[in-house]
């Protein structure tokens, strides 16, 4: 037998080789990570028209294109290109020059089209590969959601702005601004809101109509204000019926009647309606050639409309019971005055009578019958003054006064304003019943001019104005008398328009006369 050999001893294991330094990355960028870049980058701003800017200088960076854009259909938000190298088709090409290279993708919104994403001309001349329109398909998807983003941004920013405005409105229209300044306050703030040309109110007419009572713009408003629309008006069928109306093109849409309409384009005609009373319309105007409006603004300003409406309410409510609250001071105070101090003067006067008649009786001193007869003069003359003031405390404070004392305290109250202190007015008899029209009217022309005349004089401190009904003209005929005394200045004669008999002055002061007979025909 052969010997048997040894097994071979193991080979010592290899030692472990070194790392390796790394090398510097030296690959080109690459389609991709642009892609990506521009991707991530095309939603960062929420502004509409910032988004399509940068997905448009995107989109010419990556297909090295030399001119792109974005050009919308819907015309509300326009187009957009890259700097001043807007799209515009290429010009014919000359004899042996290709025509450049065109690619046209759509953006698309959810489910709708938005627009079409054009590239035209490579910078080297060449044309676009498959694989720049797979890339400027893969930015129009994202442009397309992020363009949704800031429609959605755009939105509830102007949902916030109309919002505001109805609050802003709301508090001034609480805060007791008269009729006219509500109306102006609500057209002005739809008109800056909507950016529209002009914000007019039109309200019903007697007729059957309605006219425009209140406008804001800041052109020229002549020819708005007054502005009717006629009865039968298709548009006026709508807008009583408390429908709001959209117009495209005023100037030339058949429903629209007014003289105005060629100075407007698009237009929203909005009912200011509450709790089942119309006010009236709130007219938005657009000039012509404005962008229409979107569907999102008409429903805003048909929202603010409401909210207006509801104000306009509650403002009128308060004013009202602001208005009542004084009508029943007022008469609280009438009655306060009858109840206490014209009884208690109307006894104090009887208790001087009696005193009187007991001196002149007793033959006592007549000096003290004289003065009791002045003060029981004295208070008969402060009991017809408080009486005046307790009638024009019943008067309506806002209202023109329809009686004739209301007539008559209206023009001395109008003659305080220059004089500095309010004339005494005195009535005697049944004034309002005894005086026709005609003398009414001819005697508050005398009054009128015999006020005039007492404010013209220096030194004046005092005018008493006595009308009195029961007088007896010296043919025997029933008449009313007027008589006006100033302490001014005194003038030979004062001069009063219609006066039958003339002033007289003197040095104490100047006293007009005038009266007529109550009936002035036989």
């Amino acid at each position: 037998m052969s010997e048997a050999s040894e097994p071979p001893e193991p080979a010592d294991p290899p030692e472990p080789a070194e790392p390796a330094e790394p090398a510097e990355a030296s690959t080109p960028r690459g389609p991709l990570p642009r892609l990506l870049e521009a991707v991530l980058g095309v939603g960062v701003d929420p502004e509409l028209r910032a988004t399509l800017q940068h997905i448009v200088d995107t989109a010419a960076e990556l297909t090295d294109a030399r001119h792109a854009s974005l050009e919308a259909t819907d015309p509300v938000h326009g187009t957009a290109g890259n700097g001043p190298t807007e799209f515009r088709a290429p010009e014919p090409p000359t004899a042996g020059q290709a025509a450049p290279s065109r690619l046209d993708v759509p953006v698309r919104v959810r489910d709708d089209t938005y627009g079409s994403l054009r590239l035209t001309g490579k910078r080297d001349g060449g044309d676009f590969t498959a694989e720049d329109e797979q890339l400027v398909r893969v930015l129009a998807t994202q442009a397309g959601i992020a363009i949704g983003n800031a429609r959605l941004h755009e939105t509830a920013r102007q949902r916030e702005r109309w919002i505001e405005g109805a609050a802003a409105v709301t508090t001034a229209l609480l805060t007791g601004e008269t009729a006219a300044d509500a109306l102006m306050t609500v057209a002005e703030r739809a008109r800056m809101l909507a950016d529209a040309s002009a914000g007019v109110i039109l309200q019903p007419t007697d007729e059957g109509g309605m006219e425009i009572v209140t406008a804001s713009t800041p052109d020229d408003p002549r020819g708005l204000v007054g502005t009717t629309i006629a009865p039968g008006s298709a548009v006026l069928e709508q807008l009583l019926g408390g429908e709001p109306v959209f117009v495209d093109d005023s100037a030339t849409d058949p429903r629209m009647t007014t003289q105005v309409r060629h100075r407007f384009g698009p237009s929203m005609l909005l009912p200011l309606q509450a709790g089942g009373r119309l006010i009236g319309t709130l007219a938005l105007p657009r000039r012509r050639g404005d962008r229409p409006y979107t569907s999102v603004e008409q429903l805003l300003a048909t929202q603010f409309a409401s909210q207006a409406a509801l104000a306009l309410v509650l403002a009128d409510a308060q004013q009202r019971r602001e208005r009542l609250a004084v009508f029943e001071d007022r008469d609280r105070i009438a009655r306060d005055l009858h109840d206490l101090v014209v009884q208690r003067l109307f006894a104090t006067g009887m208790m001087l009578e009696s005193t009187q008649r007991r001196t002149a009786d007793e033959e006592q001193d007549p000096e003290v019958h004289a003065m009791l007869g002045r003060a029981v003069e004295e208070l008969r003359s402060t009991v017809q003054e408080v009486r005046t003031a307790i009638f024009a405390l019943q008067q309506p404070p806002a209202d023109a006064p329809t009686t004739f004392r209301g007539k008559v305290l209206r023009e001395a109250a109008g003659a305080a304003a220059a004089l500095g202190f309010q004339p005494s007015v005195q009535f005697t008899g049944p004034v309002d019943a005894r005086l026709p029209a005609p003398v009414a009217t001819r005697l508050l022309t005398a009054l009128r001019a015999a006020l005039a005349a007492a404010t013209r004089r220096s030194g004046t401190t005092r005018v008493t104005v006595s009308i009195d009904a029961t007088t007896t003209l010296p043919d025997g005929r029933p008449g009313v008398r007027l008589t006006v005394f100033d302490d001014g200045e005194a003038k030979p004669t004062a001069e009063a328009e219609g006066a039958d008999e003339p002033g007289t002055g003197t040095g104490t002061g100047t006293t007009m006369t005038w009266q007529s007979p109550l009936r002035t025909h036989p």
